[in-house]
């Protein structure tokens, strides 16, 4: 059996909400929350904050939690995971978003065994159809896939262009990933191609290197809040708090 571990990459650092990691969802920080559900997933065999700062560290080590530091100078999330990786024995590793504090642990289940089924995709990671009105908003990345569920293309446009609806419906990619181990470590290493840097979306590489990464389906209703703005708080506490 594949053994897979979940990390959390949370970085103090943020232009739009500085201390991100740290804001209170009810009663305790929002790192914490997000390292407390994927517990419960039952694929993981253990959970990790891979982090930049003490302040982090401290404050998952105070609530029972596993966390790392790592090197403060990475250019991404995924970076940091592969440092965190090199040291880890496990045949899979998850991407677990640190802002997503409402996170069903039941999606990074969903993943692992996607993965591990599936031997000829470096990676994997997840959609679900969009909503109306979501097919044009850049702040939503999409993602086309072929029959087989392996991704084409991920872009902040409509793809594909919606001339004839009947045939196809766009997907938004949700943003959690796992890894096979060796994959990862070779990550930060693959070359940066035009299509990333246009886009501004790091899984481009795995595809620009020729990489297969494979896209399972949710639910049409589920929903996920993450916290990209302090006036997002609201919203996830008020889901804590009923």
């Amino acid at each position: 059996m594949m053994r897979a571990v979940g990390i959390i990459p949370a970085r103090y650092g943020s232009v739009r909400f500085p201390g991100k990691p740290l804001a209170d969802i009810c009663g305790k920080p929002m790192v914490v929350r997000v390292h407390e559900l994927a517990l419960q997933a039952r694929t993981l065999a253990r959970v990790i904050v891979a982090t930049d700062d003490q302040r982090i560290l401290d404050a998952v080590r105070s609530h029972g939690g596993e966390a790392l530091m790592t090197g403060a100078n990475h250019r991404s999330g995924t970076d940091r995971l592969a440092e965190v990786a090199a040291g880890l024995d496990a045949d899979l590793i998850v991407n677990i978003q640190g802002d997503e504090p409402l996170l069903a642990p039941e999606t990074i289940d969903l993943l692992v065994t996607a993965l591990g089924n599936t031997a000829e995709a470096s990676m994997a990671t997840l959609a679900k159809p969009l909503a109306p009105g979501e097919e044009y908003n850049e702040n939503i990345v999409k993602v086309v896939t072929d029959r087989n569920g392996f991704a084409l293309y991920f872009s902040r446009a409509g793809i594909p262009f919606p001339r004839h609806t009947e045939h196809y419906r766009g997907y938004a990619h949700i943003g959690i990933y796992a890894y096979r181990r060796e994959f990862l470590l070779s990550y930060p290493g693959l070359p940066i191609g035009p299509l990333e840097l246009s886009e501004s979306l790091e899984q481009l590489r795995a595809l620009e290197n020729g990489h297969r990464i494979l896209v399972r389906g949710l639910p049409e209703d589920y929903r996920s809040l993450s916290v990209d703005v302090p006036e997002d708080l609201d919203a996830v506490r008020r889901c804590f708090t009923g």
